[in-house]
Parts: C-alpha cells; sequence; structure tokens
C-alpha cells in the first residue's frame, strides 16, 4: 500500500455524481468536494466560480459569472448560495487603472442577475478576469507551505516549472484580481497561479480540470517539500508529560484562563475555551525547539488571521519541573501582556476611528502541553482551533524549506480590519442572551433537567447535562441546538461531583450556570418514615445540592467573572407537605442554603436563587415512582385524579409543566434578565396560598 505523503489530497471527482445536474449544480459539487478536506479550503475560505449562459429579467440571454456568496462555506454551499453577475458589464473594469473597495462592492452589486443575491465573494473580480469558464481559489497548506516560505518564488518555481505563475502579496480587491488575470492571459501554458502568503488559483475548460489541477497541485507540492523533509520544529526542546498528568494541569488551570480571557476590555465577553493536548501535530509543535519563535512570526493567510489574530499567545512552561501553580501565573500575566501588546499594535496602525476588537488572544499555546482556542461560542472557538492546525501544517513544511514568513504588522492590521473580510463574519447570526456561557444542570435526563437544557441552549449555553442516567442524559445532550454534552455523577459523592465538573472544564473551560435539580421524592407519615429514607432524602436533596454548589463556587472564584446558582426547590420548601417530612425538610434545607451561599456569593458576582414548582408531573421521573400513589393516598385520591387535584388548588388553575420550570431557570440564569436578583425565589406552582413567600 502506498503511503500517503503528508499534505496530499485525494482526487474524488467521479463523472456519474454530476451526470444531468445543471452547470450551477456541478459548481456547488465541485465546490463541496474542495471544502471537504480543511487542508485544501478553510472554513468559510476559498471561493469557486464558473461561467455560463443564462436569462435575465428580460428574458434576454446573457454571460453570466456565478461566484461563491460572501460568508458561505464551499463545504455545504448549495446552488442557491451563488451569486450570478453579467459578465458583459464586469469585464469592462479590466482596463481601469485602479478602484477602490467601496467602489469595487457598489459596481458589482450593480452587475447582479438579481437584486436579493447574497453579495459575491471578495475576490469576484479575480474570477471574472481569469478568461476560463472555471475557476477556484483555495488556501491548500501544502501550497502555502512554499507560499509562506522565504524564497518562495525560486521554490514555486523549482516544484512547478514553467506551469506556476508567482503573485507577490497584496491584498484582494481590484488590483490583485487584475493582476492575476494578466499573469493568466499573459501565460497560455501555466495551470497554476501561486499567491504569495495566501493560496492558489486554478482554472479550465470543465469543472472537473479546474478542480483536478487544484488537486494535482497540492500533491505536487506536498512531495515537493516531502522530499526536503527535516525533524520537525528542529527537533524536541521537551517531552511532553504523560496524558493524564496534561489533563490533570489543564483541568487545574483553564478556568483562571477562561477568566482572564474573558475580561480586560469592554469589547471582551465570556468565552468557551476548546483544548487539544492529544494530537500529534500539536504536541509535535509545543514541544518543538523551534516552535515558540516560528509561533510568533504572524498567520499563514489572510484568512487565518481572521479567525486567530496576528499571532498566538505562546507560555513558557517546564513540565518537568513546574505545576498547576506556576502555569496558572503564567497563563494570567500572559494574557495580561498580549492585551498591552495588542493595544499598542491597535494604536500604531488605527486611521479610520476603527473600534478596536477584543484585544485578548484566540490562541494559547503551552510549552509541552497543548493548545487551547478562545471564542464567543464553541463553533467559533472550535474553529480557531482548527485554523491553529492549518498555521501548524504551513509553518512545519515552509521551515523545513528554510524559513517560515508570514504578513507584515501593516498587511495584517490591512486584512484583520478590512471590512470586506469582516463583512462575510457579520453574515453570522447575532449573538444569543447566554453566548460564552457554560450551563452544568444536574438531573439533566429528567423532565425538568431536559426542558432546562433546551431552554438554556436555545439562548446559546453549552450544556453539561450531569445524571445518574448517562446515557439518558446523553440523549438529551445530543437534542441540543448548541453543543452540549453528557457527565455521570452521583451528586452524594464529592468525587463523582467534582469528576464530572472535571468534564466541563476539559470540555469548554469552566462554569457560568449550574441548575441544581437532581432529585427523588418520598412520602409516608412521620411514624412510618424510617431512617434509611430521611437519610436517602436528605442526602440527595441537601447534601447533594451543597456538593455540587460548593465545587461551582471553586471554579467560579478561580474564573472571576461571576457566576450562576439556581436551585430547583419545591413549593413544599414554603408550604408543609403532609406526609412528607423527609422530602418538604430536605427542600426547606436547599431554601436556605441558597440564601445562605446569596450572601457568601455575593461578593464575587455569583448570584444564588431559587426555583419553587409545584407537582411536575409532565415527563417527571420522579411522579413515574410510587411517589404517585403515596402522595394520592395523603389526600384521599386515585393516582388518576392528582392531575386535576393539583389544578385545582391553585388560583390559576394551571398544571405546571416542565418549560415553565425552564423558563424560571432562564430568567435567574441570564444576567441580562436578573443581575439585580440574589437569594430570590421564584414560585412556579399557579399560586399555591401556603407557599407565598412571606
Amino acid at each position: 500500500m502506498q503511503t500517503r505523503i503528508p499534505g496530499s489530497t485525494e482526487n474524488l471527482w467521479d463523472g456519474g455524481a454530476v451526470a444531468g445536474l445543471s452547470e450551477l449544480e456541478k459548481l456547488a459539487h465541485r465546490s463541496n468536494l474542495l471544502g471537504r478536506d480543511r487542508s485544501v479550503a478553510n472554513f468559510g475560505g476559498g471561493n469557486t466560480s464558473t461561467k455560463a449562459r443564462e436569462r435575465d429579467h428580460a428574458g434576454r440571454e446573457v454571460d453570466v459569472l456565478w461566484v461563491k456568496g460572501s460568508g458561505s462555506d464551499l463545504a455545504t454551499i448549495g446552488a442557491g448560495q451563488f451569486t450570478g453577475l453579467k459578465l458583459g458589464e464586469v469585464l469592462p473594469l479590466e482596463e481601469r487603472d485602479g478602484m477602490s473597495d467601496e467602489e469595487m462592492v457598489a459596481y458589482l452589486a450593480a452587475c447582479q442577475l438579481r437584486p436579493d443575491m447574497p453579495r459575491g465573494s471578495i475576490e469576484t473580480l479575480l474570477h471574472a478576469f481569469v478568461p476560463h469558464p472555471h475557476v477556484d481559489h483555495t488556501h491548500p497548506d501544502a501550497i502555502n507551505m512554499i507560499c509562506c516560505a522565504g524564497g518562495g518564488e525560486d521554490l514555486a518555481a523549482r516544484c512547478f516549472g514553467h506551469e506556476a505563475v508567482w503573485i507577490p502579496y497584496i491584498r484582494p480587491g481590484f488590483t490583485l484580481s487584475r493582476q492575476v488575470g494578466e499573469a493568466v492571459r499573459n501565460n497560455p501554458n501555466a495551470k497554476f497561479v501561486l499567491l504569495a502568503k495566501h493560496g492558489l488559483v486554478t482554472y479550465g475548460s470543465t469543472h472537473e480540470e479546474s478542480y483536478g489541477r487544484t488537486i494535482e497541485a497540492i500533491n505536487r507540492a506536498a512531495e515537493f517539500v516531502a522530499g526536503r523533509a527535516g525533524e520537525p520544529f528542529g527537533g524536541r526542546s521537551v517531552e511532553p508529560p504523560a496524558p493524564g498528568r496534561r489533563e490533570e494541569l489543564l483541568a487545574g488551570v483553564l478556568p483562571a484562563l477562561r477568566g482572564a480571557l474573558s475580561s480586560g476590555s469592554a469589547e471582551a465577553a465570556h468565552k468557551i475555551l476548546r483544548v487539544d493536548h492529544t494530537s500529534d501535530d500539536v504536541l509535535e509543535f509545543v514541544c518543538g525547539r523551534d516552535s515558540r519563535e516560528l509561533s510568533q512570526v504572524g498567520a499563514a493567510c489572510p484568512d487565518h488571521l481572521v479567525r486567530t489574530k496576528v499571532r498566538p499567545l505562546w507560555v513558557e512552561f517546564d513540565p518537568a519541573n513546574e505545576g498547576a501553580g506556576e502555569l496558572k501565573t503564567k497563563l494570567c500575566e500572559g494574557v495580561e501582556a498580549y492585551r498591552r501588546d495588542y493595544e499598542a499594535y491597535y494604536a500604531r496602525h488605527e486611521e479610520a476611528d476603527e473600534e478596536m476588537f477584543d484585544p485578548n488572544p484566540r490562541v494559547v499555546l503551552i510549552r509541552g502541553v497543548g493548545l487551547v482556542a478562545a471564542a464567543q461560542n464553541a463553533k467559533e472557538a472550535g474553529l480557531s482551533r482548527d485554523f491553529a492546525y492549518r498555521a501548524i501544517n504551513v509553518m512545519r513544511g515552509a521551515h523545513t524549506l528554510g524559513g517560515y514568513v508570514s504578513l507584515t504588522e501593516e498587511e495584517s492590521y490591512a486584512i484583520e480590519y478590512w471590512p470586506l473580510e469582516l463583512y462575510k463574519l457579520a453574515q453570522a447570526p447575532p449573538p444569543r442572551e447566554l453566548a460564552g456561557r457554560v450551563a452544568f444542570v444536574t438531573g439533566g435526563a429528567g423532565g425538568i433537567g431536559g426542558a432546562v437544557a433546551r431552554s438554556l441552549a436555545a439562548e446559546g449555553a453549552c450544556v453539561v447535562a450531569c445524571d445518574l442516567d448517562e446515557e439518558g442524559a446523553g440523549e438529551v445532550a445530543e437534542s441540543l441546538p448548541q453543543p452540549g454534552i453528557a457527565a455521570r455523577a452521583d451528586v452524594t459523592e464529592e468525587e463523582e461531583v467534582a469528576r464530572a465538573y472535571r468534564r466541563a472544564i476539559l470540555e469548554y473551560g469552566g462554569v457560568d450556570v449550574v441548575v441544581s435539580n437532581a432529585g427523588l421524592a418520598s412520602s409516608a407519615p412521620i411514624e412510618e418514615t424510617s431512617v434509611e429514607m430521611w437519610d436517602k432524602n436528605h442526602a440527595v436533596l441537601a447534601k447533594g445540592y451543597f456538593l455540587v454548589a460548593r465545587e461551582a463556587f471553586k471554579i467560579m472564584r478561580e474564573q472571576g467573572i461571576g457566576g450562576s446558582l439556581i436551585f430547583v426547590a419545591s413549593k413544599n420548601a414554603l408550604a408543609a407537605g403532609k406526609n412528607a417530612a423527609a422530602y418538604s425538610s430536605a427542600k426547606a434545607a436547599e431554601l436556605h442554603l441558597a440564601r445562605c451561599l446569596a450572601e457568601e456569593g455575593g461578593a464575587a458576582g455569583i448570584r444564588v436563587n431559587t426555583v419553587n414548582p409545584d407537582a411536575v408531573l409532565s415527563g417527571s421521573r420522579i411522579w413515574g415512582s410510587s411517589w404517585r400513589e403515596e402522595r394520592a393516598a395523603a389526600y384521599g385520591i386515585e393516582p388518576g385524579e392528582l392531575e386535576e387535584h393539583y389544578r385545582q388548588r391553585n388560583v390559576l388553575k394551571v398544571n405546571v409543566l416542565p418549560e415553565n420550570i425552564a423558563e424560571a431557570v432562564l430568567h435567574f440564569a441570564s444576567a441580562a434578565r436578573s443581575s439585580r436578583s440574589t437569594g430570590n425565589v421564584l414560585n412556579v406552582d399557579g399560586g399555591v396560598k401556603d407557599a407565598y413567600p412571606r
């Protein structure tokens, strides 16, 4: 079996798969093939086009350039996400000497086949000016190993000979597009265009030819680099600790790092962290002798910069002789120094009163340990991590070829604050009110817990569904609109609670919202209440809530950015429950514990509030147990009459549903809704007079 060369990719073109498709559908298919491999096309990056004959709004047949709409992703783009422009109106721009970005955008908007189409790609003119029916522009790792290497033009000539044209770096726009178009026209035997510090352009007379040339260029570049491969990153300067030790270190420092990354300026916001301390590429890099210097050169291409900033934060650490305490200090000091450096970088280049972006790093590299990426939601944090992978790959190859080079500081700023690049990012929906928050929900597999998890996730939170029933919690986590995970824990066991929180830390960096909802219920006259029944109720409902809260306080204090604890107690916490002394007294303990913790947490911005439901029968595991029969017996009615009994006893004459409890929990979880509330009680019982707080 032939070993695949690192950086190479497989030609996946299948003529049968495109048989019968329209030209636009073939373009979407071609784009999807390129986008499915992130070493070929970054998320949201690259662009593709085809030229075809179409009819305009008046029924006239015209030449149309179909080009990727700005903000879409090649891996998933569909036929409806391309923009059609009347080519006959675009091509006269080739005769112009220059054109500003604003002029170009306005002009191209007037050339659209229909006004309701998305704005065309930043590099629309490049596709128009290349005199071929099909054009692909990508940012392959293997190509950028050459494009980001010192002496890249000479290396490109040695790799491709006269089949490639080299274009020195210039920011995308009118001038670059015209240069590429002229280069292709003046070099009819060329098959590829290499853009310094940027990427690759290919073209062809058919969809298959343009796609095939991209794959050919990548594989030739990968083979060229592999033939010159040496020890990656100058060899190792440090050995990584064992996997368990790396995990232990990260679990001990991520909350403090998350707090540091979530503060420091008015633009800062709560961050989700995504970690990699296991992949070979990351460990090879963070242990490399030359990696610190390489990491500070700059971004591998404009697409990378927007997701990772100009450079990552590199943290020097000696895992053989230092521990979590030293690493925590270095991380926090490093973030603070990074912010100062970024503010100075902004001050050196700001010209048009642009608002400074969040000055915190998007990527943190810890020597010998791993990589941490940070953003305001899990998707963006994952993208920052994935773009860091691409940068590591490019640096490996470019370093092998004799030296890694990047955009200058001026070029970097021009891309980072470039309105046309930012337009793509602006196409994302606005953040929800819990964006960047991590929510930890005990009893997450149950009716109330599942409803709470869905409600918090719908508002942008990453949810950890914690339950003894890990499988059931997993089903809830998989159903959420935001990323979620399941964690198993018996809330009466200290080690299990700590382990569940550790999962949350390693997955997302920490925790902001904790919903204590794990429960059970027992009913019996006092003389029939056993010590075992009493202890079990108080173990889960009092001790369990204490353990979950204690661990939450530790993490939230480490983060230093506040937090919210919500206890799901019961109407019985305020109203005496007949034949339910064990349950009701434990619920009363929960309520008073919340009040005590509100006093303790206030100075740290940790709010603690209580939601008191009454008789949530729908979807409840508790009410599916003997509790239903026991409570019916206490009221002298049949179990089937309970729901109507509870409805009639409240003043609103309503039944209480899990979704109603979730609404109340969301109120306390959201600082936008309840930033001034702590130590409070919100009854969700339809109005039970005996439970009115007083």
